[in-house]
């Protein structure tokens, strides 16, 4: 499209490629990236949690049969395709080969944000954005656990920035169609994308409106065909993602606080370094966005974008969220990549300030930890296994367990599977259509008197139950129920003759943990 001089970037960096580039480069991008995976593998084998659990059993499923399933979950398909094709090359034998499949996708998103921004921005830019993404402490969270974010941060980056190469500086229809695919392929992956769609079109919308009158054809037309395109290859998904919508949702999730939005920055960035990224940005780019009198720069406009993406892609959802709960901090990574490229934008142009703000960031990031054990589903399992035969029923009150306790205990043959809403033969997935209604409508006289009256004599059962420590967090719909049946389904099996408890695990409940369990084990004896 043409570009006039109020649409035209102020800078021009030379065009280069990797192959081009002086050895260093290569050298130096290597050196990043060996540093970054050092950062993001000291703790690649912590145990699975709930929704690992649910990843290796989705995923564990004949490929084409996956998007059919996740009509259950509520979830796009493309993550849990590509995780299937990863164990079937590496298998999923330890924690470790499922994480390494997210420790890759954010590995590959170092030298893509390179190459995207130095082709757009230059080579401080690029440099810049590359260590933003091999250190950030949100990202190198979920580059150790088995499930999407690090591939929404992948494909964020590679979409935002073909959106500002294709719609900021006009570079032609190659940008736009990495644009449509990358956006497409993330909406493939997490249902956030929509929100970051929705703030990369009132970025478009701006632009449009910053635009020279001669140039804002081009823009409109590129931004209808961008959109044409993304509809008609995300068409095919829309009915089972409206299906979702109406009978999964998160029944789990509250509505979020207002401190919870306010705080979405330091938890993409850290508590401390949101403020010193907040000088060097600032820095950078107040000079850039006073120049509004003879028309914001490429840059200035591509910044602008960028961060009114960002915080829509927040801002959103958690309005949505005060009629429709669907907020949590993992999901934020459909956010992270607009921000981040941003924030090397306006350090780009900080200088030697901005250079020193990435320095101290990097040591600062370097400092923080790690993903925490959310779970103690893996060492449970380990206690119960010896003393588990054929025929024994293991049954969880919190129904989305029983993926990550069946992953842990699938040596145990011949174990029998129930929950509150009754017996499971599927165990890989957590059925969440119309959760909430199921739960409330089961009762132990309905769905617990079968399963006992079953058992033979001599066989055991295991009561697995989530540890409550706080009322904070079992208080939505889902989360309280669960609260209520686990101690109704205790206290019956306590109270009942037919049984005798032999057992407890562990001894003392990891409370910390989020998702800590316990288990109550108990002997049918001959009483009838």
């Amino acid at each position: 499209m043409a570009v006039s001089s109020a649409v035209r970037p102020l800078w021009r960096p030379r065009a280069r490629t990797i192959l081009h580039a002086p050895a260093a480069t290569p050298l130096a991008l290597g050196l990043l990236a060996v540093a970054s995976v050092l950062l993001r593998t000291v703790r690649l084998d912590v145990g699975f949690w709930i929704d690992e659990g649910l990843s290796v059993g989705i995923a564990d499923r004949p490929l084409l049969d996956i998007p059919g399933v996740l009509r259950q979950d509520g979830s796009p398909p493309l993550y849990y395709m590509l995780l299937h094709v990863w164990i079937r090359l590496v298998g999923d034998r330890g924690e470790e080969a499922t994480h390494a499949l997210s420790l890759l996708v954010a590995t590959v998103a170092i030298p893509a944000a390179f190459l995207l921004v130095r082709a757009l921005l230059g080579g401080r830019a690029g440099w810049i954005v590359a260590v933003l993404v091999a250190f950030n402490p949100f990202l190198t969270r979920y580059a150790q656990e088995t499930r999407m974010y690090a591939l929404v941060v992948l494909l964020g980056i590679v979409a935002c920035a073909c959106f500002a190469g294709a719609f900021v500086q006009g570079r032609g229809r190659g940008w736009l169609a990495g644009f449509a695919a990358a956006f497409t392929a993330l909406l493939y992956t997490h249902n956030w994308a929509l929100f970051l769609g929705a703030g990369l079109a009132l970025a478009w919308a701006l632009l449009v409106a910053l635009a020279a009158a001669e140039d804002r054809r081009a823009l409109v037309r590129d931004g209808l065909l961008a959109a044409a395109a993304v509809g008609v290859l995300y068409a095919p998904w829309v009915p089972s993602m409206l299906y979702q919508a109406a009978h999964t949702g998160a029944p789990w999730g509250q509505p979020p606080t207002l401190a919870g939005l306010v705080r979405a920055p330091e938890q993409l960035l850290g508590p401390a370094t949101q403020y010193v990224l907040l000088v060097g940005v600032g820095a950078g780019l107040v000079p850039l966005l006073r120049r509004r009198a003879r028309g914001w720069s490429a840059e200035a406009r591509a910044a602008v974008a960028l961060l009114l993406a960002a915080f829509v892609t927040l801002a959103l959802p958690w309005l949505v969220s005060q009629v429709a709960p669907a907020w949590a901090v993992r999901y934020m990574a459909a956010a992270l990549a607009p921000l981040l490229l941003a924030i090397g934008i306006g350090l780009a142009r900080a200088g030697t300030l901005g250079i020193a703000v990435v320095a101290l960031v990097a040591v600062m990031w370097l400092a923080q930890n790690g993903p925490s054990e959310k779970s103690n589903a893996r060492e449970l399992a380990a206690a119960l296994e010896p003393a588990l035969a054929p025929g024994d029923l293991v049954l969880s009150t919190q129904p989305e367990q029983v993926p990550v306790l069946h992953h842990y205990l699938r040596d145990a043959p011949g174990l029998r599977w129930a929950t509150v809403t009754g017996p499971l033969t599927e165990l890989g997935v957590t059925d969440w259509r119309d959760g909430v209604d199921r739960l409330r409508a089961s009762s132990v006289e309905r769905d617990l008197e079968p399963l006992l009256a079953g058992l033979a004599p001599g066989r055991r059962l295991v009561l697995v139950q989530p540890v409550i420590a706080t009322l904070e967090r079992w208080s939505a719909p889902w989360t309280s129920l669960v609260r209520q049946r686990s101690t109704a389904w205790e206290h019956a099996l306590r109270s009942d003759a037919r049984f005798r408890v032999v057992g407890h695990q562990p001894a003392i409940p990891p409370v910390a943990r989020p998702n800590a369990l316990r288990a109550t084990v108990l002997v049918r004896v001959g009483i009838r």
